[in-house]
């Protein structure tokens, strides 16, 4: 099976998408769906920085080691080499269709979206509240992760 590419973007790269980036990984594995997958903040506010520690104490609670992961910016490159550019909510989407060239390959979508009934929903940013946030935003982009894995497996017969 050919291997298909995933980005995960919200605003910093240090919050949701590095967890949204953790159990797609996972999820994949654990169906034996050869992807690659990385993430990207639309902001460069936290560009070569590890996630939030409340991230990486999350992501650690699920038996992930994040601490290797180092944020980066979304870039117009980023539309050519990614089969799907995945966004948390409404404010990423928009700043991911500002970014798009328009020539690339890579079909967006924000990631609730993917999980039937959850259509228009936002994966929360948990950045200024406490560890319980991450938990939440955990629960909701694993359950994206497993949604998108569903759907790439669907389409690859």
């Amino acid at each position: 099976m050919a291997s298909q590419s995933v980005l995960f973007v919200c605003l910093g790269n240090i919050c949701r998408s590095p967890l949204a980036e953790a159990a797609f990984r996972r999820a994949a594995e654990n169906a034996g769906l050869e992807v690659e997958v990385e993430s990207a903040g639309t902001a460069g506010y936290h560009v070569g920085e590890p996630p939030d520690p409340r991230s990486i104490d999350q992501a650690r609670s699920e038996g992930i080691d994040i601490t290797g992961y180092r944020g980066r910016q979304l870039s117009k490159e980023d539309f050519h080499e990614f089969d799907f550019i995945i966004g948390m909510d409404r404010s990423n989407m928009q700043d991911i269709a500002r970014r798009d060239p328009g020539n690339g390959k890579a079909k967006t979508a924000m990631l609730l979206d993917i999980l039937p009934g959850q259509e228009g929903r936002e994966v929360g940013d948990p950045y200024y509240g406490g560890a319980d946030g991450f938990a939440i935003t955990w629960s909701e982009v694993d359950a994206g992760a497993q949604a998108l894995v569903a759907v790439m497996l669907s389409e690859n017969g």
